[in-house]
């Protein structure tokens, strides 16, 4: 017992499991996360740090439409992400050293040697030492610290200031205060809500303390030191607030109107009607009592120091703490727990991260934890490691008590050893499973993103489909392009496929399209496919198709659509074939099927944006399937301007249409498209 306190009284402790946390981080970052995770936010705070890194505020595309990131705003100066810059300026910081995945280790490791000193302000050494070994226990730190999202490196931000809170409260030193107003300053400019909700109790001791001093120095028109010491930490915190505002009216024009606001006006704090992206909800009291006690009994059960028996452990150490007469940083520290908890219930996204109410299995919630109450983590460590201590010091007096030296030390041993496991067990498990769910999702992205191994194609432009809207990054963040739009690889969205070309008419041309739907984690991934893309142009451009009909083929209709005119044929001769060819010509304004082919009314329609010919097989009696080709064409000065369709094979038509891409080997058996894209 003597060797513990040493090991936790030495200032190596602090070292070595900053240490550990650096190290778990950086494992979770390339073995579970490679790919990103759920949380398509990550994708905006890295395009975010490489634009810092490029010394940009905006992104100019050269085709905004077929360009566009996740989260990004339209203004007249470019697109900007509805995020503040010091996240991703933390992560720019890591790919200086080298990559953006080295940002994250340190951000743990700091996090961690922050809340020991934090709590050893508070407690001492040995306080410090088991809340930050409850930390690294915590589901919630582990996975949070392994992707690149703003909760962990916002909490590290509050950690420092309220260690040179605390720290400055005890030595009188204002240039610990200066520091503590720097961190709460970046902290707002980080995540504004986040970090008043931390702060209110520190403001509360802060006005508190200061009332005596101030009509002192008020009467004797004397500057009291403390109240030189609260202005500068004051001061300091409201240049975050002057650099936050500052920010605004350089990115959205008016300095009270933030990035997320302009992004979507009715997205934010409060209740009533909220909404982004067209969805939108009623956001009333009791939804948000019914949701944060949701979100906090998730926090308190799975996500929690140890679990749900260090969710015990720090109700015990916040009775214990009580009992003895805490200290006025130990009621601070339980301050932030009533003012996160209260302050969230004001903000709708705590109703968003659980998906639906009574399911806990869905939701980002179930991947990625309770995130925006992620600094409920310092004190639920701190006060864990109270409540673990308090139960070993009532073991080792009573043990004493009634027992020699020598048994009293077994049976403490013993009792260690029990705790040790349980706490243990119980971390693992919490743990375990949150990583292994996070596992099952990497796993479908990695089948996802094989085409892209083990390296993209070079001096190519590669379109990507939009399972979730005119986004890039949303789903596949692992896919971004460079600020300059000028790297060896550049993505853009296939629906506006021609511009993409026209822009970059020196760059290869790929399609990344795949069958099945994007569902990650469920074990079920897609069958990707990654082809080159001809083009071509001319007073004439014609698709050739060719495809296969199995044995029980009784007939084959086609049908070719461009804007709201159709144009029906039949095959010639399909039952007794095994394999169909038809020609799409574009020409004079309109398209047309050609081959061997008979219409069933008009022969041809006007051509008004993209064409899609589609091939029902039909093998009676109901049984059959449908191929089809969306042709990107467009008129040109010279003529027409086309690319090689998008190929589907179509055994499910709730999937065609994007998500039934054409895969070698996939589908009845004699099935197989090929075509082709030629002007003249």
């Amino acid at each position: 017992m003597v060797r513990l306190r040493r090991l936790a009284a030495s200032p190596l402790a602090p070292v070595a499991l900053a240490a550990a946390a650096a190290v778990a981080a950086y494992a979770v970052s390339v073995l579970v996360f490679p790919y990103h995770s759920l949380n398509h936010d990550e994708a905006v705070y890295l395009q975010q740090a490489a634009m810092l890194l490029d010394g940009r505020l905006f992104l100019q595309p050269p085709v905004e439409d077929a360009f566009r990131p996740w989260f990004f705003v339209e203004s007249a100066r470019g697109l900007y992400p509805k995020y503040a810059p010091p996240t991703a300026a933390v992560y720019a910081l890591g790919e200086l050293a080298g990559s953006f995945r080295y940002a994250l280790p340190a951000v743990a490791g700091a996090t961690v040697a922050l809340l020991y000193g934090v709590v050893r302000e508070a407690w001492d050494r040995r306080t410090a030492a088991v809340a930050a070994v409850a930390t690294l226990a915590s589901p919630l730190f582990v996975v949070q610290s392994g992707v690149f999202l703003p909760y962990a490196p916002t909490t590290m931000l509050n950690l420092a200031f309220a260690l040179a809170y605390f720290r400055a409260e005890r030595t009188g030193s204002a240039r610990l205060d200066a520091l503590a107003g720097l961190a709460v300053g970046l902290a707002f400019f980080a995540r504004p809500y986040t970090a008043v909700l931390f702060a209110v109790p520190f403001i509360g001791h802060a006005v508190w303390t200061l009332q005596t001093p101030l009509r002192e120095t008020l009467r004797e028109r004397t500057v009291d030191t403390l109240v030189v010491r609260r202005a500068a930490t004051a001061g300091l915190g409201l240049a975050g607030v002057a650099g936050t505002l500052g920010y605004n009216a350089v990115v959205t024009g008016d300095p009270t109107v933030f990035p997320y606001q302009a992004f979507a006006p009715l997205d934010g704090l409060g209740f009533g009607h909220r909404e982004i992206l067209g969805y939108e909800q009623d956001y009333t009291v009791w939804l948000a009592l019914r949701s944060n006690a949701e979100v906090v009994g998730t926090f308190l059960l799975d996500w929690a120091p140890f679990g749900v028996a260090g969710s015990l452990l720090a109700a015990a150490g916040l009775f214990v703490s009580r009992r003895r007469g805490w200290t006025w940083q130990q009621r601070v520290l339980a301050g932030v727990v009533g003012s996160v908890v209260v302050g969230n219930l004001a903000f709708w996204g705590n109703r968003n991260v659980l998906g639906g109410l009574a399911d806990h299995s869905d939701g980002l919630v179930s991947a990625l934890g309770p995130y925006y109450h992620y600094d409920l983590l310092v004190p639920a460590s701190a006060f864990a490691a109270v409540g673990l201590l308090a139960v070993v010091d009532r073991v080792r007096r009573t043990a004493r008590s009634r027992l020699d030296g020598r048994r009293a030390t077994a049976v403490l041993v013993a009792a260690l050893l029990v705790a040790s496991a349980v706490l243990g067990a119980s971390a693992a498990t919490a743990t375990g499973s949150k990583l292994q769910a996070n596992a099952d999702v990497t796993a479908d992205y990695e089948t996802a993103y094989e085409p892209f191994e083990p390296e993209p194609p070079q001096n190519a432009v590669v379109l990507l489909p939009d399972p979730y809207g005119d986004w890039l990054n949303h789903p596949f963040q692992a896919l971004r392009n460079d600020p300059g739009f000028d790297g060896e690889t550049l993505y853009a969205l296939d629906d506006h496929a021609l511009d993409a070309a026209a822009a970059y008419p020196d760059r290869a041309l790929y399609r990344y399209s795949y069958r099945g739907t994007w569902t990650p984690g469920t074990g079920d991934p897609v069958d990707p496919v990654l082809r080159e893309v001809a083009a071509a142009s001319g007073e004439t451009v014609t698709v050739d198709a060719s495809f296969g009909l199995p044995s029980w083929t009784a007939g084959a209709s086609i049908t070719v659509e461009s804007g709201d005119g159709r144009a029906f044929y039949t095959l010639d001769d399909a039952a007794s074939r095994e394999a169909g060819s038809l020609s799409v010509v574009v020409a004079d304004g309109r398209v047309r099927a050609a081959g061997a082919v008979t219409p069933s009314g008009n022969a041809s329609v006007p051509l008004a944006g993209d064409v899609t010919v589609t091939v029902l097989v039909d093998g009676g009696y109901g049984a059959g399937f449908q191929y089809r080709l969306d042709v990107p064409v467009a008129a040109s000065t010279d003529g027409y301007r086309a690319l090689s369709p998008q190929l589907e094979l179509c055994t499910d038509l709730r999937n065609c249409g994007g998500a039934s891409a054409y895969v070698d080997g996939v589908g009845p058996e004699g099935t197989w498209l090929n075509a082709t894209v030629d002007g003249t």
